[in-house]
């Protein structure tokens, strides 16, 4: 089957390698030539572990190609994937701009009858205003189906070659054949694609991540509640994570979520939840609740250092809003350093994959470590702000003989209270007690 891929960034990468590993044809398109050249020359431009070696294999056996012409790219294409940005605006709302843009433009280059896919996460209702977009410039036949995405970075790839469900939008039986002829390949040991209306594949996305950041952020005030009564958190997350009806996943307590999907998608809803009047106060408060949990360790550090940060140097690991992902979008770690610069410290980073994406943003108003021990070389404390497995069992040595006292601020509950206390640090993490073994004054 021959496809086409609008847009290269993360959704459109990770699908489009992913369709011509089950041996499509796909061309993928995207204006930005830079990054067009560079993936010709097969430099891939995101960091997503495993995906590298598709995209190369792929590419050599020619089933992977990319343009700046989407005219070539849609030209004998039998579907047309549309992965393209829908920033939050100002009020939460979907930009849907780059989206409708194409879609006028497909109208006007399209000659024979195609599927255009919404793979991008896209508002209730958009499969109405693209079909709109394409019949305004073309009266062939053609059809819309929203297909959202369920891609967790880190491992995109997995979750794509075996997904737990595809969930596919349309009323067209043509385009159902053509959608469920593509999928085969990927729910051969019979996990679902399930078919509906276009307006409720659209919310299905939405409404997915918005639990999923429900779930999160009810944890982390289980947390917060946990330090206030003098229970852990971990053994309440034990408790209810074993109750079937609430599962072991997204228990975990934390200073917050970030990333390109949760915080946009919850955005979205309260936005258009409130387009039809209808006042979504869960996702309310979740918004709220996560705002304040991304600083939520700056308290306990200031609190531990009498309030006084200026001329204190720290030391932080992991940039990214979570590992194996070079994303820094909403990323705790950024708003964590901020208020430390704000209060006049020093912060020296390390993160494995996301330095270069932290420098475009911010700058150099960091030192930018070349590795998680030289990020505390002489540091007052560590906080640990990503829980990349590399920082689950370091050189505790090492990290003592680096850190000007044994003091750590650990935003992700990496380390047990046991190993800290035994080990002889002043420990804080979420929703646990606080490891003190110091009594210096500050």
């Amino acid at each position: 089957m021959k496809i086409a891929v609008v847009g290269t960034g993360y959704v459109g990468l990770v699908s489009g390698t992913c369709f011509a590993e089950s041996g499509n044809r796909v061309t993928c398109v995207d204006i930005d030539e830079n990054k067009v050249n560079s993936l010709k020359n097969g430099k891939i431009t995101i960091y997503e572990p495993g995906l590298e070696h598709l995209f190369e294999r792929n590419q050599k056996e020619g089933r992977l190609f990319f343009t700046t012409d989407l005219k070539e790219a849609i030209e004998d294409a039998v579907i047309i994937f549309l992965a393209l940005p829908t920033p939050p605006g100002e009020d939460g709302s979907a930009d849907l701009s780059y989206v409708l843009g194409v879609a006028d433009q497909l109208g006007k280059m399209m000659t024979e009858y195609k599927v255009i896919v919404d793979k991008s996460t896209v508002p209730v209702g958009t499969a109405e205003k693209v079909h709109n977009a394409i019949a305004a410039n073309y009266k062939g036949d053609f059809d819309i189906v929203s297909n959202p995405e369920f891609l967790r970075e880190g491992v995109a790839v997995d979750d794509f070659m075996k997904p737990d469900r595809v969930v596919v939008g349309c009323s067209s039986d043509r385009a159902q054949k053509v959608m469920k002829d593509l999928y085969a390949p990927f729910v051969r040991q019979g996990n679902p694609v399930i078919f509906m209306d276009e307006k409720s594949a659209e919310l299905t996305k939405y409404a997915a991540n918005s639990f999923l950041a429900t779930k999160i952020t009810f944890m982390n005030e289980i947390a917060r509640v946990c330090e206030l009564v003098g229970a852990d958190v971990d053994m309440v997350r034990k408790g209810i994570g074993t109750d079937t009806r609430i599962g072991k996943r997204f228990l975990f307590p934390g200073i917050g979520y970030g990333g390109s999907c949760f915080p946009k998608d919850v955005k979205a809803l309260v936005k258009s939840s409130a387009e039809v009047n209808y006042d979504f106060k869960i996702l309310n408060a979740v918004e709220e609740v996560n705002e304040s949990q991304k600083t939520y360790l700056v308290p306990k550090i200031k609190a531990h250092y009498g309030g006084k940060l200026n001329g204190k140097k720290f030391g932080l690991w992991g940039l990214s809003f979570k590992p194996n992902t070079d994303d820094i979008r909403e990323a705790p770690a950024l708003y964590i350093i901020q208020e430390l610069l704000a209060a006049g410290a020093e912060v020296l980073v390390f993160d494995p994959e996301a330095m270069d994406n932290v420098r475009n943003e911010i700058g150099d108003v960091v030192t930018y470590a070349r590795d998680m021990y030289s990020a505390i070389d002489g540091v007052d404390s560590l906080i640990i702000a990503t829980e990349w497995n590399e920082f689950r069992n370091p050189n505790f040595d090492r990290i003592s003989d680096s850190l000007k006292d044994k003091v750590v601020f650990d935003g992700r509950n990496v380390w047990s209270l046991d190993k800290m206390e035994e080990l002889g640090y002043t420990y804080y993490s979420i929703g646990r007690k606080a490891v003190k073994q110091l009594q210096e004054s500050y």
